[in-house]
């Protein structure tokens, strides 16, 4: 596990114990990262050449069009937010094992009857998605080896299934992360080493933090039958110290075959303490077990997850793709888009998806969720989540996508629904 007290934005050390190391900023490190690179690519006798990589060279180009529509409990208004998000960038090809990767992101509200959290308009339920323009990604991509990979700058990173750090790609703004990441392995054994100096996150420029934080993530394969992954994620955020957080934990999944079924599993432990310029003190445990089960287009799966809570905070994920989990209506996203309570939550959950065989290639999924707290066992509510998708062309689909919490009253989030309409592209 990491250990040790925060430290300050773009500094980088070079060891897990901050007390020694040496100290980097993160743009002397990625000119350094370069200069090393293109050191041993002049020595190298490659076969790439600028001209192959600019011919290898593909453009990005992407595009969200999206309603969002929330009826909430409390609210006379219903949030009407219809936005479009459009992604543009290039990505080159490879010349001595170098690729660079930029890309620019925009997002409009084409009807602006809700709260963006930035917008003011807080008499209407929350949609958190802000206009923004900025430089979503712009990554140096080194990799020396078949087996090792570099990368510098501002990146999309996600790890496992996003539960504890992802992009939170559901937000029209997504979230990147300044930093270096190291990827590399032997064999059966992969692993993930990262060191992250800025969080650009769903909320536009304004609410991203300043980070001096850790991430490792190392995995062996011993089977289709198991992977074992664990992992440690040391966050310190300098403007977001209630968010800071060690958690690391072991994860275990596989699949199998049991006639013409195809079963698969997941379990996963963690531990969560107060880390760097937190000022709370506390030693909180996440657990999570799921069961699945395929057959033909049909899949059924059972999830259980249960994050702590000691009356005071609750265990938190402030860099996960929180969305995907405990419910698609957001009810209880709280302080950095964490879902929680301080009591902690209970999450007993039932999906059916249906990859359905048609030229559209629709898939159709409904999940059922149930909620209470951790702690003293309350009853916080239960949700119906609905999601359909459907391929028109090779580059363009949609989608529709429906969350309705119903509220079990008292300290729990107010009931509400959420509707969207979606339209998107990519090249």
């Amino acid at each position: 596990m990491f250990t040790g007290n925060g430290g300050h934005g773009w500094d980088v050390f070079f060891a897990f114990n901050r007390g020694y190391g040496v100290k980097f900023s993160l743009y002397q490190t990625t000119a350094l990262t370069v200069l090393t690179a293109l050191t041993v690519a002049g020595t190298a006798q490659a076969e790439d050449s600028f001209s192959t990589a600019l011919a290898a060279s593909k453009p990005i180009v992407e595009s969200n069009l999206r309603s969002e529509q929330v009826e909430q409990q409390g609210f006379t208004n219903k949030a009407d937010a219809l936005t479009w998000r459009n992604r543009i960038g290039v990505q080159t090809g490879e010349v001595h094992h170098l690729k660079l990767l930029v890309e620019f992101e925009n997002v409009t509200a084409l009807t602006s009857d809700y709260n963006s959290t930035t917008n003011g308009k807080t008499a209407y339920p929350v949609v958190s998605d802000p206009e923004v323009t900025e430089l979503n990604r712009a990554q140096i991509v080194w990799t020396p080896t078949t087996t090792t990979t570099l990368t510098a700058g501002r990146q999309r990173i996600i790890l496992d299934d996003g539960r504890f750090i992802g992009n939170v790609g559901w937000r029209q703004d997504e979230q990147t992360m300044d930093g270096i990441r190291l990827d590399s392995g032997f064999g059966k054994l992969k692993y993930s080493l990262a060191y992250l100096s800025k969080i650009n996150r769903v909320l536009a420029e304004s609410k991203d933090w300043d980070s001096d934080s850790w991430v490792l993530n190392a995995s062996y394969a011993f089977s289709d039958r198991l992977k074992l992954t664990a992992f440690d994620y040391a966050l310190d955020f300098d403007n977001a110290a209630v968010s800071s957080t060690n958690t690391w934990g072991l994860r275990a999944a596989g699949a199998a075959r049991a006639g013409t079924l195809k079963l698969t599993y997941t379990g996963q432990y963690a531990r969560q303490t107060d880390y760097g310029n937190n000022p709370a003190n506390f030693d909180l445990q996440e657990y999570m077990v799921e069961a699945g089960a395929t057959y033909g287009l049909a899949t059924f799966k059972v999830n259980y997850e249960s994050l702590g809570g000691n009356g005071t905070v609750g265990f938190i994920t402030p860099l996960g793709t929180n969305h995907a989990f405990q419910g698609f209506s957001d009810a209880f996203s709280g302080t950095g888009g964490n879902k929680t309570t301080v009591n902690g939550i209970d999450d007993l959950s039932y999906s059916l998806s249906l990859a359905l065989p048609a030229k559209l290639k629709p898939v159709l999924s409904l999940v059922y969720h149930d909620l209470t707290t951790a702690r003293l066992d309350q009853k916080l509510g239960r949700e119906w989540d609905a999601v359909a998708t459907i391929a028109l062309t090779p580059h363009l689909s949609a989608l529709v996508k429906y969350a309705d919490f119903d509220s079990a009253g008292g300290s729990a989030p107010a009931s509400r629904r959420k509707t969207w309409i979606a339209l998107q592209y990519k090249l």
